[in-house]
């Protein structure tokens, strides 16, 4: 019993369970910005509660003030109809509030019982009970179905085990309610079913769970109710059975958005892209792309699908010429390419949207109208000579923010003040202003919201009617499904299968992700 002489409900593990966790007037504030504007949410024992929004919708905000990170300026957070007040994750921890990370936190060269044990007291102080740990991990896996080996490194685990780590790492700490931020980015389609039957036994034993995801097909496999929030405020709470994925899509928005993308029919050309038995290997001489071969046509899109780390980077690079091939042959339009600098290639037609936007997509500190200029300004009519044309670029500019929707407050903004959605529409906006002959677009829509994504999504397809030959590259399997003519999957950096779109099951190409030829590959 608790003080008050009532009887504590707990989870099967033996600790406390949370009945409910309310933050009621959640306000927080930052120069310029109302992050958080009067916001309510509800969370209860037995519920997995998505919350959902767009990039700057607020949702990153929340959490972090129920995880520790932030103080709200105003509002309460109620436990079991108590207030209680999180001044940090330690905080957070203690009351039964854990958190799996997109980006696993995890130590590669320790094992799982030593990752799991990091940071907690022990008996046997400086030595840590890892006996005492690794028995508990086992039980947990058993409860849960989480099939963990404490005594493995975790570096070499696979992406989908390192997640069951994370899990585990939270349930041993007593977490009775999780918070879950895009927990199946990196994961295969059966990974995620896998995840998902660990997440619907943990809610049915009691647990807490509020899953955060731009993935509406998740949303409504999983979640039981859903909060979608815009600008800071709380659009409507619903049973996820009674909405549609476009009543979420427009809450999100704000407007009607167009969830399904129609490839329509296209006049495939001549080849632009030719790639015979392509070799690379990395910085430290591990082989990153093996005999790799394919080839991309005018008016077609081709899709790259893999796990993260499976050589979908170094592809792009290499085309691009910002890797050395080590063997075989790249072509564009006929002539060989395989050597040529970045720029080279460039100048024969290849326009590139990086993986990482702010790294490799544009300088930060400069000015939009600069950035939409990055490659052109050293020839006419962006300069004249050695002097630049600015009426010339801020007209330029000017109409491709238009065109594109960039949203800016004015072209003499720093790029770094503009969000992600908005950066990556910048990029697209430039390289394809270039009117280029093959583009390679590498995560075109990480980190985008709804919004953006359809605007992309659209001006790729658009483009493709147009002729343009486009190697995507995306480990985002919705967004390869409903873009690709055709469908390279690559795992360890070699090629299990080319299909085509319309002919081959998502089952099927999870099963390529992990390492399964597909059966023509297989026969030859």
């Amino acid at each position: 019993m608790n003080e008050n002489g009532k009887t504590k409900k707990t989870l099967p593990s033996g600790l406390p369970r949370i009945e409910s966790l309310e933050m009621r007037g959640i306000v927080k504030r930052f120069p310029g910005v109302l992050a958080s504007d009067h916001v309510n949410f509800e969370v209860k024992a037995g519920e997995i509660h998505a919350l959902l929004g767009e990039n700057g919708a607020g949702k990153s905000t929340l959490m972090k003030i129920l995880y520790g990170l932030y103080q709200p300026d105003e509002g309460q957070i109620f436990l079991n109809g108590e207030p209680i007040t999180i001044h940090s994750p330690t905080d957070s921890t203690k009351h039964g509030i854990g958190m799996i990370h997109q980006h696993f936190m995890l130590v590669d060269n320790m094992t799982v019982a030593e990752n799991v044990a990091l940071g907690l007291p022990s008996s046997r102080a400086p030595r840590l009970d890892l006996d005492v740990v690794s028995a508990r991990i086992r039980e947990l896996a058993s409860k849960y179905g989480l099939q963990v080996d404490p005594n493995a490194i975790v570096g070499k685990l696979a992406v989908g085990q390192q997640q069951r780590v994370e899990i585990i790492k939270a349930l041993y700490r007593g977490a009775a309610l999780l918070v879950l931020d895009e927990p199946t980015a990196v994961l295969t389609p059966q990974e995620v079913d896998d995840l998902f039957v660990i997440f619907h036994q943990m809610a049915a034993d009691g647990h807490a769970l509020i899953f955060i995801s731009h993935k509406l097909n998740e949303i409504f496999a999983l979640t039981d109710r859903v909060t979608v929030l815009r600008d800071g405020r709380v659009v409507g709470t619903r049973f996820t059975k009674d909405v549609t994925k476009k009543d979420l899509a427009n809450m999100m928005v704000g407007r009607e958005v167009l969830l399904e993308r129609v490839r329509p029919p296209r006049e495939v050309g001549d080849v632009r892209l030719k790639l015979d038995n392509v070799t690379a290997v990395n910085e430290d001489g591990k082989q990153v792309l093996k005999n790799v071969s394919f080839e991309v046509r005018s008016g077609e899109i081709v899709g790259v699908a893999g796990i993260s780390g499976n050589g979908q980077r170094s592809l792009a690079r290499s085309i691009a010429g910002l890797r050395v091939v080590n063997d075989g042959k790249i072509t564009l339009d006929g002539k060989e390419v395989t050597h040529l600098t970045p720029s080279q290639m460039y100048k024969v037609g290849l326009s590139y949207i990086p993986e990482e936007r702010m790294h490799d997509g544009v300088v930060k500190d400069f000015s939009v109208a600069e950035n939409m200029i990055l490659q052109d300004y050293v020839r006419r009519p962006f300069s004249k000579g050695i002097f630049l044309d600015f009426k010339y670029i801020a007209k330029h500019a000017g109409q491709l923010i238009k065109n594109f929707r960039v949203k800016t407050p004015t072209q003499e903004t720093p790029t770094k003040n503009l969000s992600g959605g908005n950066i990556q529409k910048l990029i697209l906006a430039r390289e394809l202003a270039r009117q280029p002959r093959l583009l390679i677009a590498a995560q075109p829509t990480r980190g985008v919201d709804i919004g953006a994504t359809e605007y992309i999504h659209n001006q790729l397809l658009q483009h493709r009617s147009d002729g343009l030959a486009t190697l995507l590259i995306s480990e985002d399997l919705d967004e390869v499904k409903a873009l690709s003519d055709r469908i390279v999957v690559l795992y360890g950096g070699e090629i299990m299968g080319i299909v085509d779109n319309d002919k081959v099951s998502t089952d099927e190409l999870g099963l390529m992700m992990a390492g399964e030829r597909h059966e023509e590959l297989a026969r030859s």
